[in-house]
């Protein structure tokens, strides 16, 4: 499958909330039959103007099969240039056809060209320590198991601290 990731426009927000609703609708570490709160949560953070990255995966046909929202994190309530990651979604009908990685691995390599210290995320350790990440000692987010908080230093060390991600989360 052809993929062509690019930066999210204002015209894709109704095809990033589908792809994104139907990505997470029945995930596991939600109650079942309750809807998803990840198609919302994009949008909270677009209207709050929160999104330092909001990248598509678009198939051949271009269609948007993908979404990966960055945001700024604070550290001990400070700016510390570091983004939390997420939500990555991809459309059920193309999942394991590499979209979630090309976004990430495109969404990490812009946040170095910006000159971001590192990203932080909540995930399955399994699945995202393919690009780098790890649990890292010196950070914690309150009520999350340190194996499932994963961070990625992309300039030098990392902060040391309290995690917050935007309210909107």
């Amino acid at each position: 499958m052809d993929i062509y990731v690019r930066h999210e426009r204002a015209e894709d927000a109704d095809a990033v909330r589908a792809v994104v609703h139907a990505a997470f609708l029945n995930h596991p570490m939600h109650a079942p039959g309750a809807p998803p709160h990840e198609p919302a949560l994009v949008d909270a953070l677009r209207a709050a103007g929160a999104l330092t990255l909001s990248l598509v995966a678009e198939d051949g046909d271009g269609r948007i099969v993908g979404h990966i929202a960055f945001s700024p994190v604070t550290v001990n309530g400070k700016d510390a240039g570091w983004h939390g990651v997420g939500p990555v979604a991809a459309h059920p009908s193309c999942q394991g056809r590499g979209i979630g990685s090309a976004l990430i691995n495109q969404g990490l390599g812009e946040l170095r060209g910006l000159g971001a210290g590192g990203a932080v995320l909540v995930g399955a350790p399994e699945y995202y320590r393919r690009f780098g990440f790890r649990p890292d000692p010196a950070l914690i987010l309150e009520g999350v198991p340190p194996e499932y908080f994963l961070a990625l230093s992309l300039e030098g060390g990392s902060p040391v601290g309290a995690v917050r991600f935007h309210p909107a989360f």
